[in-house]
């Protein structure tokens, strides 16, 4: 894995992220042609509440409560905390999947989301013909489109040598993962929110990602962190302080949630 980080410019040079942890869940991610600072923010939440009515008590059950972070171009943040307190639920509301009961809230745009099961969004019967299919509601001459499938996203995702191969015969789980992700990719999208990342993304861009973990010694890799309890952000900023954060705690909470 190489990742360097530029303490003078704040920002996250990578030249080959490894992504292939099978307990992280999910990642964002934006690719920037230009250079950044703290001042250019990628992802923002202010004061995020989310509720749930449970429909047999009708009851009010809150999901995420109060929550605030700030996340600038070009940084590499992870985001963790123990089962149940609310990573998955934050990340579908920077999706647009799940509207916020009350929010102050900014991702870039476009984004895309990736799900965990690629069965669900590779359809297309050959490689190609699935990352292009995003690219019909764009006017692209056929060079273009060809250069973003072959020379741009295929190539990001290390699967040049796949793209007449067949999708459902040959690939595997992990490969059309890569396939779902060189789709996104291919429409240009600014900011990614991907589920279960295993292998392999290349890319000599400049890298904003929130990437959810459960190893602990995965922070090693991270500019930042966010940490969650019960829906809360309890702790955000340098990754090596939350990492010393969690380990005091008790040894039967470290256990159950990690």
């Amino acid at each position: 894995m190489k990742i360097e980080r530029n303490h003078h410019a704040n920002h996250l040079s990578v030249g080959s992220i490894n992504l292939f942890r099978a307990t992280s869940e999910c990642f964002v991610f934006g690719i920037f042609k230009s250079s950044v600072t703290v001042d250019n923010i990628t992802i923002e939440g202010c004061n995020l509440n989310f509720l749930f009515t449970a429909t047999r008590q009708s009851k009010i059950v809150p999901v995420l409560r109060d929550c605030s972070f700030r996340i600038p171009c070009g940084q590499f943040w992870m985001l963790l905390g123990p089962d149940g307190c609310g990573k998955s639920t934050l990340l579908k509301i920077l999706a647009g999947l799940l509207n916020p009961t009350s929010r102050t809230m900014h991702v870039n745009e476009p984004k895309s989301f990736v799900f965990q099961n690629p069965n669900h969004q590779v359809v297309m019967p050959t490689v190609d013909a699935d990352v292009t299919f995003g690219l019909g509601k764009f006017s692209l001459t056929n060079d273009e489109v060809r250069s973003r499938v072959l020379l741009r996203a295929l190539h990001a995702v290390g699967l040049s040598d796949y793209e007449k191969q067949i999708s459902e015969l040959i690939l595997s789980g992990g490969q059309k993962q890569r396939v779902a992700i060189a789709g996104a990719l291919a429409e240009a999208c600014k900011v990614g929110l991907i589920k279960a990342v295993r292998n392999s993304l290349d890319t000599s861009a400049e890298v904003t990602a929130l990437w959810v973990i459960h190893r602990l010694e995965e922070l090693e890799y991270a500019c930042d962190a966010i940490y969650m309890e019960d829906g809360k952000v309890v702790k955000y900023g340098d990754a090596a302080s939350i990492r010393s954060f969690i380990e005091a705690k008790p040894s039967e909470y470290l256990s159950n949630a990690y």
